[in-house]
């Protein structure tokens, strides 16, 4: 089965603190189009700037992730991302008054609560999920991170966290997607060391940071002057702090919520890379810099491969939507020219249909002799079978219909096809069906290969005994 792109069903709203700038910042993430992808824009700007959610934008990754395109920049985009990615919306339009996204209670929950609650609505086109095929590898030898992505059926990351210390333990966490996210992974929040957020108020950031959108671990004591100023700067409570406290207004959700937290990160980061991606992550000491480095690395990986193998991902175990028996009842075509063996897909807009091509067929009998090559004229038959089922499917009695062909346009073959490939035939329609007149771009594909394609009309004929 294909898997179709998503976007909300209703827009949302969320207001907060920016967790650097401290300033009061709204944010409306509302419905798009297909193929618009995430895309963020400043509100506050004049002539409203925008800036597409991918790795080629990232300009910044200093404790959260900033993207910037033109005149339009955006902080700590990686918990709204995550929220996106993990709940399966493909397409927003994040509207922001501000620099950054708020960050509410530290973690991604408020955000995938209220996108949960909006609910999905499915486009008519095709969601372009990426299958690691191979393995990839990235190392940051400065902090000794890395990442590993190997192919895997499901999108799976695991997250080792190792500070070298004992206030967080070395921990680790594994999250598949579709597996709970609202409850294992959404709710972890961000967290720092005392020591470090004085170097980091310096440098400019934080300053909308406190206990109620972040952890504090006291990982080494501080000089007390500056203890002082850092209770008044984050509304640090009033009590004895030590080696070893961890300081939350409301204590660990999880126990090894620094690592789920990472995972949060690793989610939202590598979404920048603008596809779905199936396979298994595996990072260790993962950081807003290694993770956005690695979503530019799968990115340039991915528009290589689309090169070579264009093909949209289909999820092969799912029960076809018809075999070849349930055709025939569509079909008036019979052995030996009925060229199609199961639909695998089928809606208003789109049919994907597949053709086993074997050397028993009667067509290798005379074409080509000792060198068999399917027929082109019988390919562009095939295509036209499945797209035929997909005009037929729009009627109450199929049988009482044929289809014909009214024209065929700007047919291409690509590679030649031989017994032993697997055809997958995608047709989609490019005009709505009037006085049974179909018009509909077809693609073939072999292992991933595009093989053929081409546009097709028919015309939808009542039988004369029907």
């Amino acid at each position: 089965m294909l898997e179709f792109q998503t976007t909300l069903k209703s827009p949302v709203s969320l207001e907060g603190q920016g967790l650097h700038s401290g300033l009061t910042v709204k944010a409306v993430i509302k419905p798009s189009g297909p193929n618009t992808g995430v895309v963020f824009v400043r509100t506050d700007l004049p002539g409203s700037p925008s800036v597409k959610a991918i790795a080629d934008n990232v300009s910044g990754f200093n404790r959260s992730t900033t993207l910037s395109q033109g005149k339009a920049s955006v902080l700590t985009v990686e918990h709204v991302l995550s929220a996106l990615a993990a709940l399966g919306v493909d397409n927003a339009i994040v509207e922001v008054e501000g620099p950054e996204m708020p960050i509410l209670d530290g973690s991604a929950k408020p955000y995938a609560e209220a996108i949960d609650q909006a609910g999905l609505q499915q486009l008519d086109e095709l969601k372009d999920t990426f299958a690691l095929s191979e393995t990839l590898r990235l190392h940051d030898p400065e902090s000794g991170s890395f990442i590993v992505a190997t192919p895997a059926p499901q999108s799976t990351f695991t997250v080792t966290v190792d500070y070298g210390n004992h206030v967080i333990p070395t921990q680790n966490a594994t999250y598949t997607l579709g597996d709970g996210y609202l409850s294992e992974i959404a709710g972890s929040r961000t967290f720092v060391f005392l020591h470090e957020l004085e170097m980091l108020y310096n440098a400019g950031l934080i300053k909308g940071g406190d206990l109620s959108n972040a952890i504090v671990y006291v990982e080494r004591m501080i000089d007390e002057k500056v203890l002082a100023q850092l209770r008044e700067k984050h509304n640090l409570p009033d009590i004895q702090i030590e080696y070893g406290t961890i300081l939350s207004q409301e204590g660990l959700r999880f126990p090894n919520e620094p690592a789920r937290h990472k995972i949060l990160d690793l989610i939202g980061d590598l979404a920048l890379c603008g596809y779905p991606v199936l396979g298994h992550f595996y990072a260790y000491k993962p950081g807003h810099k290694i993770n956005c480095a690695f979503a530019r690395l799968l990115r340039e990986h991915i528009r290589k491969k689309r090169a070579e193998r264009p093909m949209p991902h289909i999820r092969w175990n799912d029960t076809p939507v018809y075999d070849s028996r349930q055709i025939q009842e569509f079909l008036p075509h019979r052995y030996p020219f009925l060229l199609v063996d199961k639909i695998l897909e089928l809606t208003e807009k789109f049919v994907v249909g597949l053709k086993n091509i074997t050397l028993n067929e009667v067509q290798f009998l005379g074409h080509f002799p000792g060198n068999p090559v399917m027929p082109g004229v019988l390919l562009i038959e095939a295509m036209a079978q499945v797209g035929g089922i997909l005009v037929m499917n729009t009627v109450d009695n199929p049988s009482d219909y044929t289809p014909y062909f009214l024209r065929i346009n700007s047919v291409k073959f690509k590679r030649k096809v031989v017994p032993g490939d697997t055809v997958v035939f995608i047709n989609k329609l490019t005009a709505p069906i009037r006085r049974g007149i179909c018009q509909m771009r077809g693609q073939a594909y072999v292992d991933g290969r595009l093989v053929m394609e081409g546009e097709l009309m028919a015309q939808l004929v009542k039988n004369e005994h029907a």
